[in-house]
């Protein structure tokens, strides 16, 4: 097993990536346009990946326009099937725009697989205008996004080495208190964060393991490491672990913590603030 838990992670094939979290990905990116209650101007997307928040951007926000980013082309490649948007290979950690020029400037899925978390938010800040919204979410890997939770348990159980390589462990960033901490200290206003439950159901168990199978992400790229007796060890841990229901699908959930606020604009007298943003009293649920 390699001691680098990121080399496992592959995103290359947007196809394999939506059978795996990426169908699950546009109900969030949904939900999550909507409570930022932005709407019209110029928008950016930072690691677009397959586009699930680019078509929830130009459905819903009515943007003036849309710009998104991703290092991998092969994702660029899918994205692109999505019109509306232009679409360019680019570092989350060195946005190639001027400062000042988005209004809203948005990351979904991204944050905790760049290098410098902290490097991402600053870029995200500087690029967008002020008074501009900022604002990403991330998988809720260590709580609710249970799909992948059901599937790191029983590969540790198998495979205590497994630990080092489950997100929860890789990505403590990605919890309430540090989305906070990374934003404010990023110069960001009004921080808010909030939980998003969508359900995911599984017509079967066949539509739940099949996705682990394609090598895109963490889970999945562990799988692809497996020897095809641990495959299949692991395989009917999970299936074991996994309840059903009546017509024999899996019914879970996935949460995904979203943070947003507003770049200040710092060349005017900033007036106080009050009292400070508060997380929210529980989850947004579809």
């Amino acid at each position: 097993m390699t001691g680098d838990p990121s080399a496992l992670d592959a995103w290359e094939v947007g196809a394999r990536y939506e059978a795996y979290v990426g169908r699950w990905s546009r109900a969030v990116a949904r939900e999550f346009v909507r409570i930022l209650r932005t709407s019209g101007g110029r928008w950016l997307d930072v690691g677009c990946g397959g586009g699930a928040l680019v078509q929830a951007i130009l459905e819903q926000a009515v943007p003036e326009s849309v710009v998104a980013l991703d290092r991998s082309l092969g994702f660029l490649r899918y994205a692109r099937t999505r019109a509306g948007a232009a679409f360019h290979a680019a570092d989350a950690q060195a946005l190639p725009f001027s400062s000042g020029r988005f209004d809203a400037v948005v990351s979904g899925l991204v944050l905790n697989f760049v290098g410098d978390p902290g490097k991402m938010v600053e870029e995200m800040v500087r690029v967008a205008r002020p008074g501009a919204t900022v604002a990403l979410y991330v998988w809720d890997y260590a709580g609710r996004m249970e799909m992948i939770r059901h599937f790191w348990s029983a590969a540790m159980a198998l495979d205590p080495g497994a630990a080092a390589l489950d997100e929860a462990a890789r990505f403590p960033i990605c919890a309430p208190g540090p989305l906070r901490a990374l934003f404010e200290a990023a110069g960001v206003s009004r921080v808010t964060v909030g939980a998003i439950d969508v359900p995911t159901v599984f017509r079967d168990f066949d539509d739940y393991w099949m996705p682990f199978l394609g090598g895109q992400g963490p889970a999945p790229g562990y799988v692809a490491s497996l020897g095809k007796g641990r495959q299949i060890a692991l395989r009917e841990r999970v299936r074991s672990a996994l309840s059903h229901a009546s017509d024999g699908s899996i019914p879970l959930r996935a949460r995904a913590f979203s943070v947003h606020g507003i770049k200040v604009d710092a060349t005017r007298e900033q007036s106080p603030r009050g009292p400070a943003s508060q997380e929210g009293d529980g989850p947004i649920r579809r």
